[in-house]
């Protein structure tokens, strides 16, 4: 996933996508030729072997650096410094801004601008929730607060944005410009106008306090969706107690407790957990108000009308076409799914064998099981890490002449000793950036699979690229004195979905830090790392690396394919579930006032779009995060699936390592980053228009079982 965002007068600060956001148009840049690209080093060593090492690689000898070899973060107070030299060169940027011409040189500035506050805000996003010192995460969040502060200061600078407007209305200069250029150029003047700078003085300040208050919600309900609810330990029966953390007189529940066995433990963690809570349901209601508020004061009609700008979809109505089209090639499938678990509940649990929502995960897992005898024990052997990392080198190498390199780093350069530091190398264009890579499980770290931008690529003013920065986290078991770390399937595909985030951030070489790699619209952001999803199911890429880490033996073909098959199982119910949450996200962000509350709203669009019941209760809306950095936007992980559905199919089913169809996969697809509408991206990799139902059918088709293996297991 991609980790959150914020955008503000141009500036997308981000940086985790939650299962989590590229070359201007024109060959040059798209091949890598920009000057500064830096040679091969004498340093590097082979990726495996730096994962599967039984020791902990110490940092190289020499002088201290700073976190990602920033010099002042070499203790927590180099924030303050570094966030003030971002803030003096921004006013002097501006400055520079407001007293040049029309021309390409305002596009340099303002994306410089972007940049300086980039290169601060997004990487103390990072260090925030994933530095193991307290004292950096406070430092890091005192930061994130004064850029922001910064950046609201620009969203009402009025000089600023006319300088801006002059060069838009100016036909014969825009008409001069590259498209990407043109393209940049409207995208800040965009994000100036959903922040209300055309708006008269006393609505801005209405905008810019709106906007805070919204920041603030979004921080306060993203906290209540993950707090625990307590009970009188006495309410349950005693002998499921221990399932749950105790606290003196009071049971602490924390999760759904999904893969539990036991129906009344399932039961009432999900009554418990999902019991509402009135200031959660306040600050929802808040929230949702102030987004439409915002969303009418600067335009539009709706929140989702103004979150849509510039997507695959570009409205709600085309979404809401999307899903209700999807829901009824569902819906019998869902409804055989349902049929499946409930004879299998009966099986297990003659008692009470009606289908209940805390059901589902639990009895389509064993259905799964059963079916095709996946014991995922059987599978970590042949998935260590380090052979992981190899299978990666060896598709991208094939694929896209691509290398990865271990680095070893400098002192003070990474937060925790387990960190990896991945140099990304290409056969002709050398060093294109680097990846750091946070795998391991540790105290206090979250549990998230994300992909976070620490800085973005461009062209500097010297002619030199400046090379990207990610970090990708992972929660993996470490290595133990007998084996290396090993990695379930899920683990795996999850790997591979991230590196998929992390090519789109090192091949996305934009001449603009606004547009670079994965800052593109979010139903396009999560195309190449579902791709690689198809990439580690397919056994001709999988025969590539997975080898039983003590006898090297290499996995048996029938249990790819069945593990392959036994995704399938309920997946038609598993996809509804997903287009229940997408058509809840729709109506929250649409037509103010709701006709009816939030949980009533829950309820109804539970039955009409899920089919199991709602239970009375119960606010599940008040746990859904995703509320937060995927506002109107829930849908764009069903449209990039399908989008990755049709990429695989059309151009790497029939041969994954094909170069020709990955250097064309480069060009169209990775190479703008958000600087090229993402339909267009689209079309030039399919070369064709993709429609609402060819979205549909291609999401419906993946559900089809392969007969072969369907009957060989059977």
């Amino acid at each position: 996933m991609l980790a959150g965002y914020r955008r503000a007068f141009g500036l997308a600060l981000r940086g985790f996508a939650l299962r989590g956001r590229a070359v201007g148009p024109g060959p040059g840049p798209g091949l890598g030729l920009w000057p500064g690209l830096r040679a091969v080093s004498t340093s590097w060593s082979p990726v495996g072997a730096a994962f599967d090492a039984k020791q902990q690689r110490g940092s190289a000898p020499g002088r201290e650096t700073g976190l990602f070899g920033v010099p002042e973060l070499s203790c927590p107070e180099g924030f303050q410094e570094a966030q003030d030299k971002a803030l003096q060169e921004s006013e002097q940027l501006v400055q520079k801004a407001c007293s040049t011409p029309p021309g390409p040189e305002i596009v340099k500035i303002f994306d410089q601008l972007s940049d300086a506050l980039c290169r601060v805000a997004d990487l103390a996003d990072f260090v925030k929730i994933a530095h193991p010192d307290f004292a950096f995460r406070e430092a890091a969040e005192e930061a994130c607060r004064n850029i922001g502060t910064m950046v609201e200061k620009l969203n009402t600078d009025v000089e600023l944005c006319q300088s801006l407007r002059q060069l838009l209305a100016d036909e014969v200069v825009m008409n001069s410009l590259d498209p990407e250029t043109r393209r940049v150029a409207e995208l800040f003047m965009f994000d100036f106008e959903i922040s209300g700078i055309h708006l008269d003085e006393e609505k801005r300040k209405k905008a810019v306090n709106l906007n805070i208050r919204i920041l603030d919600l979004c921080n306060e309900f993203l906290t209540g969706t993950h707090l625990p609810n307590k009970i009188d330990k006495h309410i349950l029966p005693e002998h499921i107690r221990y399932n749950f953390t105790a606290e003196g007189n009071y049971l602490q529940v924390a999760g759904l407790h999904a893969d539990c066995p036991d129906d009344l433990v399932r039961e009432a963690a999900y009554k418990i957990f999902l019991y509402p809570n009135a200031e959660q349901l306040s600050r929802l209601e808040e929230l949702l108000a102030s987004r439409n508020s915002l969303a009418q004061l600067v335009g539009y009609d709706t929140f989702a009308h103004r979150a849509l700008q510039g997507t695959m979809a570009k409205n709600p109505e085309t979404v809401t076409q999307f899903l209700e089209k999807l829901s009824d090639q569902l819906s019998k499938r869902t409804q055989k799914d349902f049929e499946m678990m409930t004879k299998m509940k009966m099986k297990l649990n003659p008692q009470n064998s009606k289908l209940m929502p805390w059901d589902h995960p639990y009895y389509s897992g064993v259905l799964r099981a059963e079916r095709y005898n996946i014991d995922p024990g059987l599978y970590c052997p042949f998935f260590s890490l380090g052979a992981c990392m190899e299978g990666l080198n060896s598709l991208f190498s094939q694929l896209l002449g691509i290398s990865l390199y271990a680095e070893q780093t400098k002192r003070g350069e990474v937060w925790s000793e387990d960190v990896r530091k991945l140099a990304v190398v290409h056969e002709t264009e050398g060093l294109l950036g680097y990846i750091y890579c946070d795998f391991f499980q540790r105290p206090d770290k979250p549990h998230q699979d994300c992909h976070f931008t620490v800085r973005g690529g461009r062209l500097r003013e010297n002619g030199e690229y400046q090379l990207p920065v990610v970090v990708l986290m992972l929660s993996l078991p470490p290595s133990t004195r007998n084996a290396p770390t090993l990695l379930s399937p899920g683990m795996m595909e999850n790997l591979f979905h991230e590196m998929g985030h992390a090519m789109h951030s090192m091949l996305g070489r934009t001449r603009y830090q606004h547009v670079t790699g994965t800052r593109c619209s979010t139903d396009f952001a999560e195309v190449p790392s579902i791709l690689m999803e198809y990439f580690a199911n397919d056994y001709r890429v999988v025969n590539q690396f997975a080898r039983h880490y003590k006898t090297g033996q290499p996995l048996p073909k029938n249990m790819v394919s069945r593990l392959c098959e036994s995704k399938k199982v309920c997946a038609a119910a598993d996809m509804q579930l997903q287009v229940f949450y997408a058509s809840l996200d729709q109506i929250y962000h649409g037509k103010h006032p709701l006709q009816k509350s939030t949980t009533e709203i829950l309820k109804e669009t539970q039955e009409k779009f899920y089919g199991l019941p709602y239970v009375p209760n119960t606010a599940w809306h008040l746990r859904f995060s995703h509320l937060v950095g995927y506002g109107a936007k829930y849908y764009s992980y069903l449209m990039s699936r399908a989008v990755a559905s049709m990429v695989w199919k059309q151009c790497f089913a029939q041969d994954p390592f094909d170069r020709a169809m990955g250097e064309r996969y480069r060009r169209e697809m990775l190479a703008h980053g958000g600087g090229k509408e993402p339909i267009l991206m689209v079309q030039g990799m399919l070369q064709k228009s993709p429609s609402v139902e060819d979205f549909v059918d291609a999401l419906v088709s993946d559900l089809d079982q392969d007969f072969e293996t369907f009957i060989t297991d059977s």
